[in-house]
């Protein structure tokens, strides 16, 4: 797919059997769900997808599935952050392979290499592949955040870096600068933090937000009527989903989860991160929210 990625592209979240394994059956139900929802594309598996908890096996089982699930449809962008450029490479590579559209990467998330070691990393993951790069510039301890002036720096010298996906705070304003110094040598920045900041972020330029795909038809919704200079019915739907988001904040992957277990879509919410549960008490304020956000859900 050769037209510029704009709009909402969706994190898909990775589900697990009870007994911690993949989920094949429910991670294609998301992938539809999310193209029939109106995402403009697909990401990972990435931070909300678990990966570092993952093996490369189930990392390669993974794209492979999402790729000949949306079977062309929307783009698919692999997330391929790793410990180091070699395996970095090789599992960009394996995406390239399959038939994903781009990759997307974070610096390696134990070593935090500074600013010459990001730069000989992207360089690396550039001379190895053919397809697009998104820069994932998130902030500590697994990401690495990266100056406005670096990233532009890659954008300019890289010629397969022409995305970004800026998740440093304040994040609206690390927009605006990256924007402002790559100029035209970088496609467009997307926002990400679940989508919290995309109004304003969509006001500095932004091209999209890919925030985790369990709310994406709102997330979606959101940006089309941004797109159409609605501000004011887009703040309307945005704080309608505002408690969700912030309660999602605080429990992450847990509560994606049950979320997609409320809409049918997984039949577990087990995650391999310790502490990604919710409590009965959890459980009460979830069942709040949810019912000011249910009667705003498509299905």
């Amino acid at each position: 797919m050769t037209e510029n990625w704009r709009g909402i592209f969706a994190i898909v979240v990775t589900p697990f059997t009870e007994d911690l394994e993949l989920d094949e059956a429910a991670l294609r139900r998301q992938v539809e769900f999310c193209i029939q929802a109106g995402g403009a594309g697909l990401v990972g598996p990435a931070n909300a997808g678990e990966f570092a908890v993952m093996s490369d096996e189930e990392r390669r089982r993974w794209i492979r599935i999402v790729v000949e699930e949306a079977d062309g449809r929307v783009p698919v962008i692999a997330a391929t952050t790793h410990g180091h450029r070699a395996p970095a490479a090789a599992l960009s590579r394996y995406a390239e392979d399959v038939g994903a559209d781009g990759i997307m990467a974070m610096p390696p998330h134990i070593l935090h290499p500074d600013a010459d070691g990001c730069l000989d990393y992207y360089r690396y993951l550039d001379e190895s592949l053919g397809i697009p790069i998104c820069i994932q510039n998130f902030m500590g301890p697994i990401g690495t955040p990266m100056s406005s002036e670096l990233l532009a720096r890659m954008c300019h010298e890289l010629e397969l870096v022409q995305y970004l996906k800026e998740e440093t705070l304040p994040e609206p304003r690390a927009i605006s600068r990256t924007l402002a110094a790559a100029g035209d040598a970088c496609k467009g920045v997307f926002g990400g933090q679940g989508g919290i900041y995309m109004i304003d972020e969509w006001r500095r330029g932004a091209c999209g937000n890919m925030p985790a795909s369990q709310s994406i038809d709102l997330h979606t919704r959101i940006w089309g009527l941004l797109e159409g200079n609605d501000e004011p019915a887009a703040r309307r739907l945005f704080n309608q989903l505002l408690p969700l988001l912030n309660f999602e904040r605080m429990h992450g992957v847990a509560v994606y989860k049950q979320v997609f277990l409320r809409r049918g879509i997984f039949t577990s919410t087990a995650s391999r991160i310790p502490g990604a549960y919710l409590d009965e008490q959890d459980l009460q304020e979830f069942n709040a929210i949810w019912q000011g956000i249910e009667p705003l859900l498509e299905g």
